[in-house]
């Protein structure tokens, strides 16, 4: 994928995301079933384009071990994400009701090493990572100060309210617009 386009479609499948998770508990449960499915692989998705979104950050920044080692941090993060997102993906296609599918999640949790991994630790690396290299851009004048301030408003809103996801999601296609351009004139190695 071309990296701009991972810029806008990144921060567009998180909207997608909260918006169907809102829509998925309209009848007062969420998961399993078709929304459940659905959102959370297109957040299996833009955690697949913010490995890039990293790579590309990284590489704004100019080469330098601390942008290194917060992409590694970050991409890391995401990973952890992915496991999380997968086995929710997976509890909900083998669950009947949302009473298995929250026990297929603990049954998982359960596992030596899940619950820190991929659940308690891991997933605030991707966050931590993010917010960092967005700092690391800003100090050195590749975006404007005012980006920092978006991108930690977006972590932010799922802390407030999960609900809020979808501001969070529109505060992070905003922040990530002046990236997508700026990667549209940086040459595309295929």
């Amino acid at each position: 994928m071309n990296p701009r386009t991972a810029f806008i479609a990144a921060p567009l499948l998180v909207l997608a995301y909260g918006v169907i998770r809102i829509v998925d508990g309209f009848d007062g449960v969420r998961g399993p079933g078709p929304a459940w499915t659905i959102g959370h692989l297109a957040f299996l998705a833009a955690l697949v384009l913010f490995v890039g979104i990293f790579h590309q950050m990284r590489e704004m920044i100019g080469p330098s071990a601390p942008a290194r080692a917060t992409a590694a941090v970050a991409t890391l993060g995401a990973l952890a994400l992915f496991g999380q997102f997968a086995v929710d993906v997976v509890a909900g296609l083998l669950a009947d009701d949302h009473a298995e599918l929250v026990a297929i999640s603990r049954e998982v949790r359960s596992w030596p090493g899940v619950r820190p991994v991929i659940y308690d630790f891991g997933p605030y690396l991707f966050y931590v990572g993010q917010l960092a290299l967005v700092v690391q851009l800003a100090a050195h004048r590749v975006v404007k100060a005012w980006m920092p301030v978006l991108v930690l408003a977006d972590l932010v809103m799922p802390l407030i309210d999960k609900d809020l996801i979808p501001v969070g999601a529109v505060l992070l296609l905003v922040s990530f617009a002046p990236l997508a351009r700026r990667a549209a004139r940086r040459p595309v190695l295929v």
